[in-house]
């Protein structure tokens, strides 16, 4: 590392790097676009070889770049660690957590982290909400303190810990003919017209997996790519669906009907996760017993996997 390389210059690469825009770093750091672009100039100069490239409207990190991006985000962790302890230490809860959550978390996350941060005014927090892609692209470049998921993945070492019910409801139209049906049986809901997510979600996974347990298939007639949207279209006449019971929190009780379905709901988990390599902060660490400690809690079972 060239020695006129600044610790600022590192904090601002880190942030483009994780962010993947210049204009949102500046924004995140309180700078100007044109400070923000001459400090990674400065740096490439130092460094001595390109870092960034751009191709179109979107930048990329060269192999120099991404190995850098890495190096940062250890040097900031242990920076940020070493601040927190000593904040400890002198009897303080400060420093920073930073969270990730896939899009059907936006439901409980914020009141969380909202509940968490009265109780620490002195911690700077922060929340992306965002689809299990990213999150998971995230967690495999240990960006974040811990994130939010429904599943843990499986290709990814990781610690997994249950936080809270994530039970699976079917939800139906308040008028539709099965809405005060008793047991309805699996085979019947199945010759409904289904409203899913998209491929890939571990709603819509856990969904299948009890249908086809009982040698049923169900086809959707529309594939949504938010549980909002699926809510409209069940409003809308358009079907039936299963949600997890949190999409339902901000709506009127008589708003939906929940349908008496034989094997629902299915009971599921809320994890709290973060790579199996990383040493948790001071913060985070005390965020995750804070979310252990609530009422609504589940036990913890640290490391657990849901099939």
């Amino acid at each position: 590392m060239h020695r006129h390389t600044t610790f600022r210059q590192l904090e601002i690469f880190e942030s483009i790097a994780r962010l993947g825009s210049f204009t949102r770093a500046a924004e995140e750091l309180y700078l100007t676009q044109p400070t923000v672009s001459m400090q990674m100039k400065k740096l490439a100069d130092n460094i001595g070889v390109p870092l960034i490239e751009q191709i179109g409207k979107k930048i990329h990190l060269t192999l120099d770049g991404q190995q850098l991006a890495q190096a940062t985000r250890e040097i900031l962790n242990i920076l940020n660690h070493y601040t927190m302890s000593v904040a400890e230490r002198q009897g303080l809860k400060q420093g920073q957590l930073r969270l990730m959550a896939i899009t059907t978390a936006s439901y409980f996350a914020p009141r969380l982290l909202g509940e968490f941060a009265k109780l620490y005014p002195g911690i700077d927090v922060s929340l992306r909400v965002t689809n299990k892609e990213q999150v998971l692209a995230s967690i495999a470049d240990n960006l974040d303190d811990l994130y939010f998921l429904g599943q843990p993945p499986e290709d990814i070492d990781v610690v997994a810990t249950p936080i809270m019910d994530n039970p699976i409801i079917v939800l139906a139209a308040p008028d539709h003919p099965l809405a005060n049906k008793k047991k309805i049986p699996l085979e019947r809901i199945a010759r409904e017209t289904w409203l899913m997510r998209e491929k890939g979600s571990g709603t819509r996974n856990a969904i299948e997996r009890i249908f086809s347990g009982h040698g049923l298939n169900i086809h959707p007639r529309l594939e949504l790519g938010s549980n909002e949207a699926i809510k409209q279209a069940i409003l809308a006449g358009l079907g039936i669906s299963a949600l997890s019971r949190h999409a339902l929190t901000l709506n009127a009780a008589d708003q939906f009907a929940v349908l008496d379905v034989v094997g629902f709901p299915i009971l599921r988990h809320w994890y709290a996760v973060y790579p199996a390599g990383r040493q948790l902060s001071v913060v985070a660490r005390a965020f995750l017993d804070y979310l252990l400690g609530r009422e609504d809690a589940v036990p913890a079972v640290t490391g657990k996997r849901e099939k």
